[in-house]
């Protein structure tokens, strides 16, 4: 383990690396749960109550007893929910009275890496006073003075927790939801929601076809899920169904496949949802949130329906913290990861998915013929890894590319550069009117990026 002192540690999504070394390592991971139960003991007067779960990783479950075990040293009372989803979670600390919920997982990430991400009983993450608190204890704890008791964490819980979220899913969020004669086709990204997405639907009626359900620790995202739709894309065309879903590893995120075989990304279920929400006169404020990835096609199609488009930064805590400030209904990021607040302060595949076939279904209409009310400019993303991420405008060969592309746009487009909150990478976004053009102007920042910051 290497520590040091105010590192930080907490990016945009929770903690993560490479399961194993610093800061996933054992020792590590043990005096984060430690830190985490001493903090929150003074917060609340007592030792806390804590439910932990993981997604499928094969590092998940050594990660949890690490993490326990701190906890456990500091005073915890600790439960283990097991395979369960992010949101999965976040409503099992809400609806059960822990004073938090810790989740295992790296989300869409491959199987080598994983996170922790905390959830409050109100459903949102960590805030940044306690995380920095955390960092501080890791970067001067000596973990050879620390005890960590072994064993302790209760596992007996485990099905009833996973059950509990199925039957809210069903009873509460999905009430009056019926999906018979309904083809669809569920990827679970071999992911948390394998015990859970296929039972789901079924028990709302549809007629589910099951893809990528069989975790072995290391498939997890692996050429499926909500990175890689070309499988259920082709499943939804050659089985005749009426459309997808594709869940990423910790089902925070749904992305959808329309009857024809078209992806439909969050932007496009934004639009869908605004758009049925606001006929039913519940979209307060006649606003969405989204951030400064979604498509310009979205801002101009909900303009078209006197709906405006506020952008938070990248990452579904900003998208959350906008939400709230305006009290605002619905909001969500291209990714596919969407947020009601008056459901669930965590985004959640579950819950979109179920939003959107309410919408399907009320409407009367296909998926294909409600999203296709967007009309997409052309858009080109590169990454770009880096070694470090020093301010961008401390960079003048960057700096410069970056003002050449802005002149050649116009106005007739976008430009965004930024650090990923969660890697090691830079990202290049460019919107314009010309695919060619912008795919140009975007590999040319990222050769410059990559000449001067890159692996």
């Amino acid at each position: 383990m290497s520590k040091i002192a105010g590192q930080r540690l907490f990016g945009t999504d929770g903690i993560r690396g490479t399961a194993g070394l610093f800061p996933l390592d054992d020792t590590t991971v043990a005096i984060i749960g430690r830190s985490l139960v001493l903090n929150l003991s003074i917060e609340l007067g007592r030792s806390p109550n804590i439910v932990i779960g993981r997604d499928t990783r094969e590092s998940g479950e050594q990660i949890e007893l690490a993490l326990a075990a701190g906890a456990i040293s500091g005073g915890a009372t600790v439960q283990s929910a097991g395979v369960i989803t992010t949101p999965g979670i976040a409503y099992i600390t809400r609806a059960t009275s822990f004073d938090a919920g810790i989740v295992i997982s790296a989300s869409h990430n491959p199987y080598q890496d994983n996170g922790i991400k905390v959830f409050s009983p109100s459903g949102r993450k960590l805030a940044d006073e306690l995380e920095r608190k955390i960092e501080a204890d890791v970067g001067t704890a000596p973990g050879q003075n620390i005890t960590f008791h072994q064993g302790g964490l209760q596992k007996e819980q485990e099905q009833a927790y996973q059950k509990s979220y199925i039957n809210y899913l069903v009873g509460d969020v999905g009430a009056g939801l019926n999906l018979a004669g309904l083809k669809l086709a569920v990827d679970c990204a071999n992911g948390a929601a394998s015990g859970i997405a296929p039972e789901l639907f079924a028990r709302f009626g549809a007629n589910v076809e099951v893809l990528s359900a069989e975790p072995n620790g290391r498939n997890i995202n692996e050429a499926c899920g909500s990175l890689h739709q070309e499988g259920l894309q082709r499943a939804v065309v050659e089985r005749g169904l009426d459309l997808g879903i594709a869940f990423d590893g910790d089902a925070d995120r749904a992305l959808f496949v329309d009857a024809g075989g078209s992806l439909v990304d969050g932007d496009a279920t934004l639009l869908v949802l605004a758009d049925y929400i606001k006929k039913r006169g519940k979209l307060a404020g006649d606003l969405v949130v989204a951030t400064v990835m979604s498509n310009i096609g979205l801002e101009i199609a909900l303009r078209e329906r006197a709906i405006e488009l506020v952008r938070a930064q990248v990452g579904d805590r900003y998208v959350l913290e906008e939400l709230l400030a305006r009290d605002a209904k619905l909001g969500g990021e291209q990714s596919g990861h969407i947020i009601f607040p008056d459901i669930s302060l965590a985004g959640d595949g579950m819950i979109t998915a179920i939003e959107l076939l309410r919408a399907i279904i009320d409407s009367g209409r296909s998926l294909g013929d409600l999203a296709a009310q967007m009309t997409r400019f052309p858009q080109v993303l590169v990454n770009v890894r880096v070694r470090s991420k020093p301010p961008l405008d401390t960079l003048p060969d960057v700096t410069a590319a970056i003002e050449q592309v802005e002149r050649e746009l116009q106005g007739r487009g976008r430009l965004l550069v930024r650090y990923s909150g969660t890697e090691n990478l830079a990202r290049v976004m460019i919107e314009g009117e010309d695919q060619i053009k912008v795919k140009e102007q975007a590999n040319m920042i990222s050769d410059v990026i990559r000449k001067a910051i890159g692996e």
